[in-house]
Protein backbone atom coordinates (compact mmCIF):
# COMPACT_ATOMS: atom_id res chain seq x y z
CA UNK A 1 0.00 0.00 0.00
CA UNK A 2 1.61 3.33 -0.99
CA UNK A 3 2.47 5.93 1.62
CA UNK A 4 -0.05 8.74 1.92
CA UNK A 5 -0.11 12.06 3.73
CA UNK A 6 -3.18 13.92 4.92
CA UNK A 7 -2.91 17.69 4.69
CA UNK A 8 -4.65 20.15 6.95
CA UNK A 9 -6.10 22.04 3.98
CA UNK A 10 -7.91 19.03 2.59
CA UNK A 11 -7.86 15.27 2.24
CA UNK A 12 -8.28 12.47 4.76
CA UNK A 13 -7.14 13.50 8.25
CA UNK A 14 -5.15 11.07 10.35
CA UNK A 15 -3.86 13.30 13.10
CA UNK A 16 -3.80 16.94 14.04
CA UNK A 17 -1.75 19.65 12.35
CA UNK A 18 0.02 22.20 14.46
CA UNK A 19 -1.63 25.18 12.84
CA UNK A 20 -2.79 26.66 9.54
CA UNK A 21 -1.64 24.67 6.50
CA UNK A 22 1.08 22.79 8.34
CA UNK A 23 1.58 19.17 7.38
CA UNK A 24 -0.34 16.72 9.52
CA UNK A 25 2.05 14.77 11.70
CA UNK A 26 0.77 11.27 11.08
CA UNK A 27 1.46 9.18 8.01
CA UNK A 28 0.28 5.75 6.98
CA UNK A 29 3.29 3.81 5.72
CA UNK A 30 3.36 0.94 3.27
CA UNK A 31 4.41 -1.51 6.00
CA UNK A 32 1.44 -0.56 8.17
CA UNK A 33 1.28 1.41 11.39
CA UNK A 34 1.75 5.10 12.10
CA UNK A 35 5.05 6.99 12.09
CA UNK A 36 5.94 10.57 12.92
CA UNK A 37 6.32 12.99 10.03
CA UNK A 38 8.48 15.40 12.02
CA UNK A 39 11.52 14.48 9.97
CA UNK A 40 9.87 15.88 6.83
CA UNK A 41 9.77 19.42 8.25
CA UNK A 42 8.18 20.93 5.17
CA UNK A 43 7.49 24.44 6.46
CA UNK A 44 10.46 26.74 7.12
CA UNK A 45 10.42 30.36 8.32
CA UNK A 46 13.61 32.41 7.84
CA UNK A 47 13.81 35.79 9.59
CA UNK A 48 16.28 38.41 8.37
CA UNK A 49 16.96 41.96 9.50
CA UNK A 50 19.04 43.91 7.00
CA UNK A 51 22.04 45.38 8.79
CA UNK A 52 25.00 45.34 6.44
CA UNK A 53 23.69 46.46 3.05
CA UNK A 54 23.16 43.23 1.10
CA UNK A 55 25.20 40.74 3.11
CA UNK A 56 22.56 39.40 5.49
CA UNK A 57 19.74 39.31 2.98
CA UNK A 58 22.05 37.91 0.30
CA UNK A 59 22.80 34.83 2.38
CA UNK A 60 19.18 34.39 3.47
CA UNK A 61 17.90 34.70 -0.09
CA UNK A 62 20.38 32.10 -1.38
CA UNK A 63 19.45 29.75 1.45
CA UNK A 64 15.71 30.22 0.98
CA UNK A 65 15.91 29.53 -2.76
CA UNK A 66 18.04 26.44 -2.27
CA UNK A 67 15.78 24.99 0.42
CA UNK A 68 12.79 25.44 -1.89
CA UNK A 69 14.41 24.23 -5.11
CA UNK A 70 16.59 21.39 -3.93
CA UNK A 71 14.88 20.18 -0.76
CA UNK A 72 11.22 20.80 -1.59
CA UNK A 73 10.64 22.98 1.47
CA UNK A 74 7.87 25.55 1.75
CA UNK A 75 9.89 28.58 2.75
CA UNK A 76 8.74 31.94 4.05
CA UNK A 77 11.45 34.59 4.07
CA UNK A 78 10.67 37.40 6.50
CA UNK A 79 12.71 40.51 5.69
CA UNK A 80 12.38 43.97 7.21
CA UNK A 81 13.80 45.81 4.17
CA UNK A 82 12.38 44.76 0.81
CA UNK A 83 14.41 47.46 -0.91
CA UNK A 84 17.60 45.56 -0.11
CA UNK A 85 16.18 42.33 -1.52
CA UNK A 86 15.02 43.85 -4.78
CA UNK A 87 18.47 44.18 -6.43
CA UNK A 88 19.02 40.47 -5.73
CA UNK A 89 15.54 39.58 -6.97
CA UNK A 90 14.35 42.33 -9.34
CA UNK A 91 10.82 40.93 -9.59
CA UNK A 92 10.13 41.81 -5.92
CA UNK A 93 7.22 44.26 -5.62
CA UNK A 94 7.94 46.75 -2.85
CA UNK A 95 4.25 47.50 -2.39
CA UNK A 96 3.25 43.95 -1.48
CA UNK A 97 3.18 42.64 2.08
CA UNK A 98 3.47 39.05 0.84
CA UNK A 99 4.48 37.62 -2.51
CA UNK A 100 5.90 34.45 -4.01
CA UNK A 101 9.11 34.83 -6.00
CA UNK A 102 11.31 32.03 -7.36
CA UNK A 103 9.52 29.47 -5.22
CA UNK A 104 9.94 31.44 -1.98
CA UNK A 105 7.16 33.20 -0.07
CA UNK A 106 8.50 36.63 0.82
CA UNK A 107 6.92 38.48 3.74
CA UNK A 108 7.60 42.12 4.58
CA UNK A 109 8.55 41.91 8.26
CA UNK A 110 6.93 44.85 9.99
CA UNK A 111 5.75 45.19 13.56
CA UNK A 112 3.43 44.13 14.99
CA UNK A 113 3.65 40.66 13.50
CA UNK A 114 0.43 38.69 13.15
CA UNK A 115 1.14 35.00 13.74
CA UNK A 116 -0.97 32.87 11.42
CA UNK A 117 1.13 29.70 11.49
CA UNK A 118 4.52 28.64 12.80
CA UNK A 119 6.89 26.66 10.62
CA UNK A 120 8.46 23.32 11.45
CA UNK A 121 11.85 25.04 11.37
CA UNK A 122 12.50 28.63 12.44
CA UNK A 123 15.76 30.24 11.35
CA UNK A 124 16.77 33.35 13.23
CA UNK A 125 19.45 34.68 10.90
CA UNK A 126 22.44 36.26 12.61
CA UNK A 127 20.76 36.73 16.00
CA UNK A 128 18.11 39.05 14.54
CA UNK A 129 15.72 38.36 17.49
CA UNK A 130 12.32 36.91 16.70
CA UNK A 131 9.16 38.90 17.47
CA UNK A 132 7.82 38.15 20.95
CA UNK A 133 4.41 36.93 19.63
CA UNK A 134 6.23 34.49 17.38
CA UNK A 135 8.21 33.00 20.25
CA UNK A 136 5.02 32.72 22.29
CA UNK A 137 3.33 30.85 19.44
CA UNK A 138 6.30 28.52 19.14
CA UNK A 139 6.09 27.76 22.85
CA UNK A 140 2.39 26.84 22.72
CA UNK A 141 2.65 24.69 19.58
CA UNK A 142 1.89 21.01 20.13
CA UNK A 143 4.92 20.08 18.07
CA UNK A 144 7.75 22.40 19.02
CA UNK A 145 9.61 23.77 15.98
CA UNK A 146 13.33 23.36 15.48
CA UNK A 147 14.75 26.80 16.31
CA UNK A 148 18.07 27.73 14.67
CA UNK A 149 20.27 30.75 15.15
CA UNK A 150 22.24 30.89 11.89
CA UNK A 151 25.55 32.51 12.76
CA UNK A 152 28.07 34.45 10.68
CA UNK A 153 30.82 32.61 8.86
CA UNK A 154 34.22 32.40 10.54
CA UNK A 155 37.28 30.21 10.10
CA UNK A 156 38.23 30.64 13.76
CA UNK A 157 38.69 27.29 15.51
CA UNK A 158 36.28 28.08 18.36
CA UNK A 159 33.34 27.87 15.90
CA UNK A 160 33.96 24.13 15.51
CA UNK A 161 33.22 23.58 19.20
CA UNK A 162 30.20 25.92 19.27
CA UNK A 163 28.46 24.54 16.19
CA UNK A 164 25.24 22.78 17.13
CA UNK A 165 25.24 23.95 20.75
CA UNK A 166 21.83 24.04 22.44
CA UNK A 167 20.52 27.07 24.31
CA UNK A 168 17.33 26.32 26.32
CA UNK A 169 14.97 29.26 26.70
CA UNK A 170 15.08 30.54 30.32
CA UNK A 171 11.29 30.55 30.71
CA UNK A 172 9.64 28.68 27.84
CA UNK A 173 9.77 25.05 26.69
CA UNK A 174 11.95 25.91 23.70
CA UNK A 175 15.55 25.17 22.72
CA UNK A 176 17.56 27.20 20.24
CA UNK A 177 20.56 25.66 18.46
CA UNK A 178 23.51 27.62 17.13
CA UNK A 179 24.46 26.73 13.57
CA UNK A 180 27.84 27.88 12.29
CA UNK A 181 28.83 27.93 8.62
CA UNK A 182 32.48 27.05 8.25
CA UNK A 183 35.36 25.45 6.43
CA UNK A 184 35.75 22.27 8.48
CA UNK A 185 33.67 19.12 8.78
CA UNK A 186 32.86 20.11 12.36
CA UNK A 187 30.76 23.06 11.13
CA UNK A 188 27.74 23.46 8.87
CA UNK A 189 29.73 24.04 5.68
CA UNK A 190 29.14 26.68 3.00
CA UNK A 191 26.17 27.47 0.80
CA UNK A 192 26.58 25.65 -2.51
CA UNK A 193 23.87 24.72 -4.97
CA UNK A 194 24.10 21.16 -6.29
CA UNK A 195 24.91 22.13 -9.87
CA UNK A 196 27.02 25.20 -9.12
CA UNK A 197 30.47 23.87 -10.02
CA UNK A 198 29.13 22.10 -13.09
CA UNK A 199 27.60 25.35 -14.29
CA UNK A 200 30.84 27.20 -13.55
CA UNK A 201 32.88 24.78 -15.62
CA UNK A 202 30.38 24.80 -18.48
CA UNK A 203 30.50 28.60 -18.55
CA UNK A 204 34.26 28.50 -19.08
CA UNK A 205 34.21 25.89 -21.84
CA UNK A 206 35.30 27.37 -25.15
CA UNK A 207 36.31 30.74 -23.72
CA UNK A 208 39.14 32.34 -25.67
CA UNK A 209 42.19 33.35 -23.64
CA UNK A 210 42.66 37.11 -23.47
CA UNK A 211 45.68 39.30 -22.76
CA UNK A 212 43.42 41.65 -20.78
CA UNK A 213 43.32 41.16 -17.04
CA UNK A 214 39.70 41.13 -15.86
CA UNK A 215 39.30 42.24 -12.22
CA UNK A 216 36.10 42.63 -10.18
CA UNK A 217 35.91 45.04 -7.25
CA UNK A 218 33.45 44.66 -4.36
CA UNK A 219 34.73 46.22 -1.14
CA UNK A 220 33.95 48.38 1.87
CA UNK A 221 34.66 52.09 1.96
CA UNK A 222 37.81 51.54 4.04
CA UNK A 223 39.56 49.59 1.27
CA UNK A 224 42.58 51.31 -0.35
CA UNK A 225 40.78 51.74 -3.67
CA UNK A 226 42.66 54.89 -4.71
CA UNK A 227 45.99 53.11 -4.28
CA UNK A 228 44.74 50.12 -6.28
CA UNK A 229 43.68 52.37 -9.16
CA UNK A 230 47.09 54.03 -9.25
CA UNK A 231 48.73 50.59 -9.38
CA UNK A 232 46.46 49.31 -12.14
CA UNK A 233 46.99 52.45 -14.23
CA UNK A 234 50.69 51.57 -14.32
CA UNK A 235 49.96 48.00 -15.40
CA UNK A 236 52.05 46.74 -18.36
CA UNK A 237 49.00 44.78 -19.57
CA UNK A 238 45.45 46.01 -20.28
CA UNK A 239 43.18 45.80 -17.23
CA UNK A 240 39.39 45.95 -17.02
CA UNK A 241 38.27 46.82 -13.49
CA UNK A 242 34.59 45.93 -13.02
CA UNK A 243 33.30 48.06 -10.14
CA UNK A 244 30.22 47.13 -8.10
CA UNK A 245 27.68 49.82 -7.18
CA UNK A 246 27.47 51.36 -3.72
CA UNK A 247 30.61 51.81 -1.67
CA UNK A 248 33.03 50.52 -4.36
CA UNK A 249 31.66 52.86 -7.03
CA UNK A 250 31.67 55.77 -4.58
CA UNK A 251 35.31 55.12 -3.69
CA UNK A 252 36.29 55.05 -7.38
CA UNK A 253 34.30 58.21 -8.13
CA UNK A 254 36.02 59.96 -5.23
CA UNK A 255 39.35 59.13 -6.83
CA UNK A 256 38.51 59.73 -10.50
CA UNK A 257 35.52 62.10 -10.43
CA UNK A 258 32.26 61.97 -12.42
CA UNK A 259 30.28 58.75 -12.85
CA UNK A 260 32.49 56.76 -15.22
CA UNK A 261 33.41 54.72 -17.08
CA UNK A 262 37.02 55.88 -16.92
CA UNK A 263 40.21 55.25 -18.83
CA UNK A 264 43.75 55.87 -17.60
CA UNK A 265 46.92 54.25 -18.90
CA UNK A 266 46.18 50.58 -19.52
CA UNK A 267 43.26 50.67 -17.09
CA UNK A 268 39.60 50.75 -18.08
CA UNK A 269 37.29 51.22 -15.09
CA UNK A 270 33.84 49.82 -15.80
CA UNK A 271 31.09 50.37 -13.23
CA UNK A 272 28.15 47.97 -13.41
CA UNK A 273 24.62 48.02 -12.07
CA UNK A 274 23.67 45.76 -9.20
CA UNK A 275 23.46 42.18 -10.44
CA UNK A 276 21.11 39.42 -9.33
CA UNK A 277 23.06 36.73 -7.52
CA UNK A 278 23.29 34.27 -10.40
CA UNK A 279 24.68 36.98 -12.69
CA UNK A 280 27.19 38.08 -10.06
CA UNK A 281 28.39 34.48 -9.85
CA UNK A 282 29.03 34.53 -13.59
CA UNK A 283 31.03 37.75 -13.28
CA UNK A 284 33.26 36.09 -10.69
CA UNK A 285 33.74 33.10 -12.97
CA UNK A 286 34.80 35.36 -15.87
CA UNK A 287 37.25 37.53 -13.94
CA UNK A 288 40.92 36.66 -13.41
CA UNK A 289 41.04 38.27 -9.95
CA UNK A 290 38.11 39.04 -7.64
CA UNK A 291 38.19 41.53 -4.77
CA UNK A 292 35.36 40.53 -2.44
CA UNK A 293 34.07 41.43 0.99
CA UNK A 294 31.98 40.26 3.93
CA UNK A 295 30.54 36.76 3.67
CA UNK A 296 28.38 36.11 0.62
CA UNK A 297 30.73 37.35 -2.13
CA UNK A 298 33.65 35.86 -0.16
CA UNK A 299 32.13 32.37 -0.40
CA UNK A 300 31.11 32.79 -4.03
CA UNK A 301 34.63 33.85 -4.97
CA UNK A 302 35.93 30.58 -3.56
CA UNK A 303 33.46 28.58 -5.65
CA UNK A 304 34.58 30.61 -8.68
CA UNK A 305 38.05 29.07 -8.20
CA UNK A 306 39.78 32.22 -9.45
CA UNK A 307 42.41 34.17 -7.48
CA UNK A 308 40.63 36.42 -5.00
CA UNK A 309 41.34 38.96 -2.25
CA UNK A 310 39.03 39.26 0.76
CA UNK A 311 38.14 42.23 2.95
CA UNK A 312 36.26 41.13 6.10
CA UNK A 313 33.69 43.44 7.67
CA UNK A 314 35.49 45.97 9.85
CA UNK A 315 34.98 45.42 13.60
CA UNK A 316 35.95 47.24 16.79
CA UNK A 317 39.43 46.60 18.18
CA UNK A 318 40.42 45.15 14.77
CA UNK A 319 38.66 41.87 15.60
CA UNK A 320 38.11 41.40 11.86
CA UNK A 321 41.86 40.95 11.41
CA UNK A 322 41.69 37.87 13.64
CA UNK A 323 39.05 36.47 11.29
CA UNK A 324 41.31 37.27 8.35
CA UNK A 325 44.29 35.53 9.96
CA UNK A 326 42.19 32.48 10.85
CA UNK A 327 40.99 32.10 7.28
CA UNK A 328 44.44 32.61 5.79
CA UNK A 329 45.88 29.93 8.08
CA UNK A 330 43.41 27.41 6.62
CA UNK A 331 43.48 28.69 3.06
CA UNK A 332 47.22 28.77 2.39
CA UNK A 333 48.07 25.58 4.31
CA UNK A 334 48.36 23.55 1.09
CA UNK A 335 50.12 26.20 -1.00
CA UNK A 336 53.79 26.29 -1.86
CA UNK A 337 55.76 28.43 0.57
CA UNK A 338 56.19 31.21 -1.99
CA UNK A 339 52.52 31.33 -3.00
CA UNK A 340 51.44 31.27 0.63
CA UNK A 341 53.64 34.26 1.42
CA UNK A 342 52.43 36.17 -1.63
CA UNK A 343 48.75 35.48 -0.95
CA UNK A 344 49.01 36.47 2.70
CA UNK A 345 50.90 39.66 1.82
CA UNK A 346 48.20 40.81 -0.62
CA UNK A 347 45.30 39.99 1.71
CA UNK A 348 47.04 41.88 4.50
CA UNK A 349 47.95 44.85 2.30
CA UNK A 350 44.35 45.12 1.06
CA UNK A 351 43.34 45.29 4.71
CA UNK A 352 45.84 48.12 5.37
CA UNK A 353 48.74 46.06 6.68
CA UNK A 354 51.50 46.25 4.08
CA UNK A 355 52.78 47.56 0.76
CA UNK A 356 49.92 47.10 -1.71
CA UNK A 357 51.96 47.88 -4.82
CA UNK A 358 54.64 45.30 -4.07
CA UNK A 359 52.07 42.75 -2.92
CA UNK A 360 50.09 43.13 -6.15
CA UNK A 361 53.25 42.82 -8.28
CA UNK A 362 54.23 39.61 -6.47
CA UNK A 363 50.68 38.26 -6.71
CA UNK A 364 50.51 38.67 -10.48
CA UNK A 365 53.77 36.77 -10.84
CA UNK A 366 52.22 33.63 -9.30
CA UNK A 367 48.61 34.20 -10.38
CA UNK A 368 48.45 31.07 -12.54
CA UNK A 369 49.74 28.89 -9.71
CA UNK A 370 47.23 30.39 -7.29
CA UNK A 371 44.42 29.84 -9.81
CA UNK A 372 45.33 26.15 -10.03
CA UNK A 373 45.46 25.91 -6.25
CA UNK A 374 42.09 27.63 -5.88
CA UNK A 375 40.44 25.04 -8.10
CA UNK A 376 41.74 22.33 -5.78
CA UNK A 377 40.65 24.41 -2.77
CA UNK A 378 37.12 24.70 -4.17
CA UNK A 379 36.96 20.96 -4.87
CA UNK A 380 38.10 20.25 -1.32
CA UNK A 381 35.37 22.48 0.13
CA UNK A 382 32.82 20.88 -2.18
CA UNK A 383 33.72 17.50 -0.68
CA UNK A 384 32.01 18.60 2.53
CA UNK A 385 28.23 18.95 2.97
CA UNK A 386 26.80 22.25 1.77
CA UNK A 387 25.11 24.44 4.34
CA UNK A 388 21.52 23.93 3.16
CA UNK A 389 21.87 20.15 3.14
CA UNK A 390 23.58 20.22 6.54
CA UNK A 391 20.77 22.36 7.97
CA UNK A 392 18.09 19.98 6.73
CA UNK A 393 19.86 16.98 8.24
CA UNK A 394 20.66 18.79 11.50
CA UNK A 395 17.06 19.90 12.01
CA UNK A 396 15.61 16.49 11.25
CA UNK A 397 17.83 15.03 13.97
CA UNK A 398 16.54 17.46 16.61
CA UNK A 399 12.87 16.51 16.65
Amino acid sequence: MPMWVALANGGKMRGQSRTGDAVVRIVKCRHGGDVSMSSMQLNWDIFCRVIDNYGDIGICWRLARQLAREHGKRVRLWVDDLQSLRPLCPEVDLALATQCRQGVNIVHWIEPVAVDSVGDVIIEAFACELPAPWIAAMATATEKPCWINLEYLTAESWADGCHGMASPHPALPLVKHFFFPGFSSATGGLLRERNLLTMRDAEGTGCVASETLEVSLFCYESAPVAALIDILMDSPMPVHLHVAPGQPAAAVASKLGSAGPWQGGNLSVLPFEFLPQDEYDRLLWRCNVNFVRGEDSFVRAQWAAQPFVWQPYRQADDAHLEKLDAFLARYVAGMSANCATVAVDLFQAWNSKGDLRQAWHDFLAVRSEIASYNRCWAESLAGKPDLADALVKFCSSKV
